[in-house]
């Protein structure tokens, strides 16, 4: 039988050897070559730093040369900028090796790069949902031209697509490029940390009549890892930590919030530190320059979002940090695998602990990382905004619409997403009669509403399916500085404020509302800066593993520092009435309040909540591990209240702001977008769990 190797093209097994030097591929580069060459959808997962970008586009170069592929044969779909502008220079020297040209087309590459690539295509183009979306719409594109000749597209780090909106809308362009192209395009998802793969690429082929395959390698769960977890008590603490541990290597902190990014990175570079920032609400400059200046060098410390969670290239890092803790074991995956790439080191992740609840949320994913448990993925619930903006899309790419092709190949994804045949043409109705959209003789165009809020200078509001957020830009003279929330501006006693921004102080100066634009100059320090952020709920995994560890008299101590231990141990003791598998209502020292501790989730518990208040039971706080109850609710009543109620009951009314915040929501009837956030609210697994479960009472002293 011929070594998968050896089926590569000539050309390329030449350049592998030769021009790149390479001894041997890896593990997932050999097993992705037969699959690959045979066309079909494939998945291929490993660690971070596991050659997934090598393990797709080597074989896919392969058929490129032996099929004689020409033209833009091949798409690179990234859900991050950044992320693309690091891949390029890989992506460019494995095609020239083969005489073939690769290149990018994002928001940031100017009008002169982009005229280029129509001129003359390259082979691979490097590229977003949201750029394909606006060249299928521009008219200075012709986008039959530029696509016509594609064969495959690669999906890198697709899981961030797959739970999010953003999945959705690319699987409907994917569908509309194989209604142009004519073909079944070969789909090719990369993934670092996925529970389930076989669903993962059923999701990515979307229907069609391709055969898939998953290609993984061994998690990281499986191999050496050297994690600590700490308990600090305040960002300030967790900075002096950071300052003062490992001195003179790469440390890359993670934080769960931009504005706990700035307090931290002002807080380390009170301390001496040489700091980065890196975070959304940066300017792109200073993003970069940031990252590139943290990969050049070695005694220094960068602090960021999530936003370095995916495969961003920061050089040779000697250690993660986690300041709170991530909310998913994949993300901790992600983090982690950001380390441990030189011959001889081990992935790490020291986790800082500010709060108790943070303390446990670390325990809990790191008990469930070692475990061999990843989060499955789950797609959102029934995506209508999507059908209206698919509409307009349309609509805006081909001039019209005629009634009778819509709506054509993207009931594909309607299928997969669950959505009702009838919902394509309830949607078509409103737009029609709301004036968005208008008709002649079954020939659907754009109406005045629609012109006016999405018409030709609006239309760029089209390519994508989130909202942006309604930021005040930031600048120091003609520097751009980033972008931060109107909130960040209130101040006390009628004083300017000073905001945090990339670790440092600014004084605000002048504020032109009209064209939101803030402008400050550096300050000594103080300040602070504010984004609004939904809050995401915890999975009833992580809250189970969160009561285990509360109810296990042992004290986990080959993770735990000896402040950790301590902090648990006063925490345990606090909460001595938590047991394995049970439920808990508590009754506090005034006897006028009571928690029941379900550990199910926030999203769970929201729902519990409502069928209690349905049933007479006034709750007054809800959160991923407990609903807060007003009055003398006993375990009995708790149980008989969400018995005898329907627990997958939604809201009696959607928040109206929650409507508005759905893009594309004047487009779509109130009562679909209330069914979409209504699916997306309810955990009705989680539900049934807990109130499977026994229900304990307990009395604090």
């Amino acid at each position: 039988m011929t070594p998968p190797f050896e089926r590569l093209h000539p050309a390329v097994r030449h350049h592998v050897v030769n021009s790149l030097g390479w001894r041997s591929l890896r593990p997932l580069q050999e097993q992705a070559i037969d699959p690959i060459l045979a066309g079909r959808h494939v998945l291929l997962g490993a660690p971070t730093a596991g050659g997934k970008t090598e393990a797709a586009l080597l074989p896919l170069l392969s058929r490129m040369v032996d099929e004689r592929w020409s033209g833009l044969s091949l798409l690179y779909v990234c859900p991050l900028r950044a992320l693309l502008n690091n891949l390029l220079p890989r992506a460019q020297s494995y095609a020239r090796l083969l005489g073939r040209e690769a290149a990018l087309w994002h928001g940031d590459v100017s009008q002169r790069e982009r005229k280029a690539i129509l001129r003359d295509p390259p082979d691979l183009l490097l590229t977003t949902p949201e750029s394909i979306e606006a060249m299928l719409m521009s008219r200075s594109v012709d986008a039959e031209r530029l696509f016509s000749a594609v064969c495959g597209v690669v999906v890198d780090e697709i899981h961030a697509f797959a739970g999010d909106d953003r999945g959705w809308h690319l699987l409907a362009l994917l569908a509309r490029l194989d209604e142009l192209t004519g073909r079944e395009l070969q789909r090719i998802g990369l993934t670092a940390t996925v529970g389930n793969p076989d669903w993962l690429v059923e999701w990515l082929a979307c229907g069609g009549t391709g055969e898939r395959e998953v290609v993984m390698t061994s998690p990281i769960g499986e191999q050496e890892l050297d994690i600590s977890i700490d308990w600090v008590a305040s960002v300030p603490n967790a900075a002096k930590v950071i300052a003062s541990l490992h001195r003179g290597e790469k440390r890359l902190v993670f934080a769960d919030s931009r504005a706990r990014v700035e307090e931290l990175a002002s807080a380390l570079r009170g301390s001496g530190a040489t700091v980065f920032v890196s975070h959304s609400s940066l300017s792109r400059d200073d993003r970069r320059a940031a990252e590139r200046a943290f990969s050049e060098t070695r005694d220094c410390v960068i602090v960021a979002t999530s936003t370095l969670e995916l495969g961003i290239d920061v050089g040779d890092l000697d250690r993660v940090i986690q300041v709170g803790a991530p909310r998913t074991v994949a993300s901790l995956l992600q983090r982690m695998g950001r380390t441990g790439r030189r011959a001889g080191s081990t992935r790490n992740c020291l986790f800082l602990a500010t709060s108790e609840m943070e303390l446990l949320q670390a325990l809990a994913l790191v008990r469930l990382l070692r475990e061999g448990w990843v989060e499955p993925l789950v797609a959102p619930a029934h995506p209508v905004n999507l059908v209206a903006q698919q509409a307009l899309a349309r609509v805006l790419a081909e001039g019209r619409l005629g009634r009778s092709s819509w709506p054509g190949s993207f009931s594909r994804v309607g299928v997969l997403a669950g959505l009702s045949p009838d919902l394509y043409e309830v949607v078509l109705a409103w737009m029609l009669n709301t004036g968005i959209l208008v008709e002649d003789g079954g020939i659907v165009s754009m109406g005045p509403a629609g012109e006016d809020e999405y018409g030709r200078r609006n239309f760029m509001e089209v390519t994508s399916l989130f909202l942006t957020e309604p930021l005040l830009g930031v600048r120091w003279g003609q520097r751009d500085l980033g972008a931060i929330d109107p909130s960040s501006l209130a101040s006390r006693e009628g004083r300017q404020p000073t905001i945090l921004l990339g670790g440092r102080a600014w004084g605000v100066g002048d504020i032109d509302w009209k064209r939101r634009i803030v402008w400050v100059e550096p300050a000594d320090k103080g300040g602070r800066s504010r984004w609004a952020g939904p809050g995401a709920s915890l999975s009833i995994e992580v809250c189970h593993a969160i009561r285990s560890i509360l109810a296990d008299p042992e004290p986990v101590a080959d993770c735990l520092t000896k402040r950790g231990v301590d902090k648990l141990r006063e925490i345990r003791q606090d909460q001595w009435w938590v047991e394995d598998g049970t439920t808990t209502v508590v009754e506090d020292d005034s006897r006028e309040r009571r928690h029941w501790w379900t550990f199910a989730g926030a999203r769970a518990n929201r729902s519990l909540a409502r069928s209690l208040d349905a049933a007479g039971e006034t709750t007054s706080s809800c959160d991923d591990l407990s609903i807060g109850l007003l009055g003398r609710a006993s375990a009995p009543r708790v149980r008989e209240a969400t018995a005898s109620t329907d627990l997958g009951v939604p809201e009696a009314e959607v928040d109206q702001r929650r409507l508005d915040a759905v893009k594309f929501a004047t487009c779509v009837p109130d009562v679909e977008l209330e069914r979409m956030l209504e699916a997306r609210d309810l955990d009705l697994q989680a539900v049934a769990m807990a109130t499977s479960e026994p229900i304990a009472s307990a009395t604090r002293d």
